[in-house]
C-alpha cells in the first residue's frame, strides 16, 4: 500500500473517531498531495509524499518555536499534537551517532575534504532518515 493510499484510510479513520487534530493534520498533508498532482506533475510517489510531510514537519517545528518565544503555550500544544501525528508518517529516523558514521564513511569513500564535494553524497544517502541542519554540522565536524 503507498503512503497516499494509508494517509487516506487514516484520514477517513480520524473522521470515523471524530478525533479533529489528527483530521485536521492529515488533510494539511493531503492538500499537498492534491496540489502536488493538479501542478501536472501526475501520479505522486511515496519519495514526494515523504517530502511533502517534512515540509509540514519543518513547518510544525518553526511555529513551535515561535510560539515558545511570544508564550502561546495553548499554541504550542497544539503544533506538537499535530507534529506527532505527522511523524508518524515518517521512517524512522537515523541517530546523531549513525550519522556520523555514515558521513565519514562517505567523507573516506569520496577522499576529499570540500564541503561541497562531501555534503552532496551524504545527502543523496541519507535523504529522508535524517534531519538536514543535522547532517550540516555533522559534515561540518567531520571534514574540519
Amino acid at each position: 500500500m503507498s503512503l497516499k493510499e494509508t494517509i487516506t484510510q487514516q484520514m477517513t479513520a480520524a473522521m470515523k473517531s471524530s478525533d479533529k487534530v489528527r483530521l485536521e493534520t492529515i488533510r494539511s498533508v493531503r492538500a499537498g498531495i492534491l496540489e502536488y498532482e493538479k501542478s501536472g506533475k501526475g501520479e505522486i510517489a511515496d519519495e514526494n509524499v515523504l517530502q511533502i510531510i517534512n515540509n509540514q514537519v519543518k513547518k510544525r517545528k518553526e511555529t513551535i518555536e515561535i510560539a515558545q518565544k511570544v508564550g502561546r503555550l495553548e499554541m504550542v500544544a497544539e503544533e506538537e499534537a499535530q507534529l506527532k501525528i505527522l511523524l508518524e508518517f515518517l521512517p524512522k529516523q537515523m541517530s546523531e551517532d549513525e550519522v556520523r558514521a555514515e558521513v565519514k564513511r562517505i567523507a573516506e569513500q569520496v577522499g576529499s575534504k570540500e564541503f561541497s564535494k562531501v555534503m552532496p553524497m551524504v545527502m543523496k544517502e541519507l535523504k529522508g532518515k535524517a534531519d538536514g541542519k543535522m547532517v550540516q554540522e555533522i559534515v561540518k565536524q567531520v571534514i574540519a
